[in-house]
């Protein structure tokens, strides 16, 4: 078969699986949304156990990322984002399962080797890249005297 690379273009969109990209859409805004209201949740359960606003949110937090961790080792995180596709990543929840993912498919190469030196190969740009921003963010802000 002889084509252009305009004929090859439009054969493919004729024969290409339409995306549904709305019914993604509403999946990662509903999961999203449910994954930030079991945040609620549980930030409503540490206050009501006794911890003050901001106890409670770093509680929140250290919670969320057990669950994640937890859900990614136990493979339901990676059938949940299958489901939800982008609502899924929600930071923090996404962040932990970024970590933990790396860490179990090098599980075979042992613990120092493997799990360790992996644990990072996604999310260690990410916290590098971070932390190299904010400093260059402080400083300017420092600089124009609004801190």
């Amino acid at each position: 078969m002889d084509m252009s690379p305009q004929e090859y273009q439009q054969y493919v969109q004729q024969h290409a699986k339409k995306s549904p990209i709305v019914k993604n859409m509403i999946l990662a805004f509903v999961i999203g949304g449910l994954i930030c209201v079991l945040g609620q949740l549980i930030q409503n359960g540490w206050a009501a156990a006794g911890l003050g606003k901001e106890d409670a949110g770093t509680a929140t937090s250290c919670s969320l990322v057990f669950l994640s961790a937890l859900l990614t080792g136990l493979n339901l995180y990676n059938k949940l984002a299958r489901f939800g596709g982008a609502g899924t990543l929600v930071p923090i929840t996404g962040f932990a399962n970024a970590v933990v993912s790396p860490a179990i498919d090098f599980k075979s190469e042992g613990f120092i080797t493997g799990m360790a030196a992996k644990m990072f190969l996604v999310a260690g740009p990410v916290i590098v890249f971070g932390t190299l921003v904010s400093v260059i963010y402080g400083v300017i802000l420092k600089l124009f005297g609004l801190v």
